[in-house]
């Protein structure tokens, strides 16, 4: 099992990650009667996006003698409706100044637009992104 999401009233659920203990919490967003005080599921999909997306690139770049420690995603969430799902993920990610090479930032778009989270997503789902280097 990877995690238990208990539904806690008002729109709510608190969802534990079981290896580790730790906790979030979701809320409805305000246009879907929540009150937005925090994260919504769909809100983790496109953040779990970037997430994973930066994780790759630091578990590949790393083994190539490079850290990519500072390196910013700014996430935006797009949504449609009927039916009510995410249809746009806009991101501009900002890339620590380091000098890096043209090959690596090659290496580094690329594993960008291949991360596991985005090839879980449906085709349908717009991704965008734009790298910006330091």
């Amino acid at each position: 099992m990877t995690s238990e999401v208990i539904y806690t009233g008002a729109l709510r659920t608190e969802c534990k990650h079981l290896r580790s203990g730790n906790s979030i919490i979701t809320d409805a967003p305000v246009d879907n009667k929540g009150k937005g005080e925090t994260f919504s599921p769909t809100d983790l999909v496109a953040t779990s996006l970037a997430a994973c997306i930066l994780t790759t690139i630091g578990i590949k770049v790393e083994e190539k003698g490079l850290d990519i420690s500072g390196a910013k995603a700014e996430v935006e969430k797009v949504m449609a409706s009927d039916p009510r799902r995410i249809s746009a993920i806009n991101m501009k990610i900002t890339m620590p100044a380091k000098n890096y090479t043209d090959k690596e930032k090659v290496l580094i778009e690329k594993i960008a637009a291949h991360c596991p989270v985005g090839r879980s997503l449906h085709a349908d789902l717009d991704e965008n992104m734009e790298i910006i280097w330091l």
